[in-house]
């Protein structure tokens, strides 16, 4: 009976299309040589836009894939930035290396979260509120730890010795190429994840809980693995952030404001899709680092949360004229024939 489900879900679910993967082929050759026109500021940009396809892919594991809300993702940004930092500054162990205690401390955190929300059967809004509870304690203990700073932050040295670009201690345009590769290897990851059985179960999770339990899927165990998957996807991404900004305050780092932004990309590009974390990406950073720019020209002085204002207006927009988000209308609206 189980295999029945699954091959029932198979035929469900939405292959990846060939059309759009030769165009995702053909997008990021036109990425790898788009530095060559692009001024120090727009590099910045397309960084950002890659970091939020890469988080949002993983977030979207767990609440695209699997169907379980977490509002504290940051919680796994914040960890796995100090853990790096701390290692770098304090050790002098490369970023490279530190990404792997890094994904352990995240997982560890998500694990925790995991058990106590799905082993007490902990659901909908109240498990999202448990990950906030994680990501606010995790910031009042950053607040108070004086061996990184506390409040007043932890900063990482601009300048560096050799090996430069495997300590991420470069330009922006080490961190384009970073980013660049690090959002094609989370869709890759993600696409093997969801033709696989595991991500099978997800879905089976994701539309009935008490249904593919019945039908002998280890539902602990899947949703325990999505919080893993995506604890330690997004801890490598906060590696990577913190060395892009040089400096870390928990007030930023483990704030729901960050959460929030993580999750829009997923939201606005289509939940549970492949190409939706990157179009959403593509659509929201430019408008929105677009709009910080004008406001503080017109006002003359940077104004806090304009962006999420902006972001807050797109998705109500977007949610209003497709729902199910941009990548699901604009493949039915080009005719993207599905792959079989």
């Amino acid at each position: 009976m189980t295999s029945g489900l699954f091959s029932m879900l198979a035929r469900m679910t939405d292959e990846t299309p060939r059309r759009a993967l030769a165009l995702l082929a053909g997008f990021a050759a036109l990425l790898t040589v788009a530095p060559l026109v692009l001024d120090r500021y727009l590099l910045s940009v397309f960084f950002l836009i890659f970091w939020f396809a890469t988080v949002g892919q993983a977030w979207n594991i767990m609440m695209g894939f699997c169907g379980q809300l977490s509002l504290g993702h940051a919680l796994y940004v914040g960890l796995g930035g100090y853990v790096g930092a701390i290692l770098w500054v304090k050790f002098g162990i490369s970023p490279a290396i530190a990404v792997v205690p890094a994904m352990a401390v995240a997982v560890v955190f998500g694990m925790a979260i995991g058990w106590l929300g799905f082993r007490f059967g902990i659901e909908g809004v109240y498990f999202a509120l448990l990950t906030i509870a994680f990501a606010e304690v995790a910031r009042i203990g950053f607040d108070n730890w004086s061996f990184v700073g506390a409040a007043a932050g932890f900063f990482i040295p601009v300048s560096s010795g050799g090996g430069a670009a495997i300590n991420l201690r470069g330009g922006p345009l080490l961190f384009y190429y970073v980013g660049l590769g690090m959002m094609v290897l989370a869709f890759l990851i993600c696409a093997l994840l969801r033709r696989s059985k595991l991500g099978l179960s997800w879905l089976a999770v994701r539309e009935d809980s008490e249904a593919a339990r019945a039908l002998g899927i280890n539902v602990f165990r899947a949703k325990m693995a999505a919080v893993v998957i995506s604890a330690a996807m997004t801890a490598v991404a906060g590696v990577v952030y913190a060395f892009y900004q040089n400096n870390l305050f928990p007030s930023q780092s483990f704030d729901i404001a960050r959460s929030i932004e993580m999750i829009l990309a997923p939201i606005i590009g289509g939940l549970g899709t492949l190409f939706g974390p990157i179009l959403g990406a593509f659509i929201l950073t430019p408008l929105g680092q677009t709009l910080i720019a004008l406001v503080e020209k017109i006002a003359g002085r940077a104004v806090p949360g304009v962006n999420l204002v902006f972001y807050g207006a797109a998705l109500m927009v977007i949610m209003w004229f497709a729902p199910n988000g941009v990548w699901p209308w604009a493949k039915k609206t080009l005719r993207i024939p599905e792959e079989r």
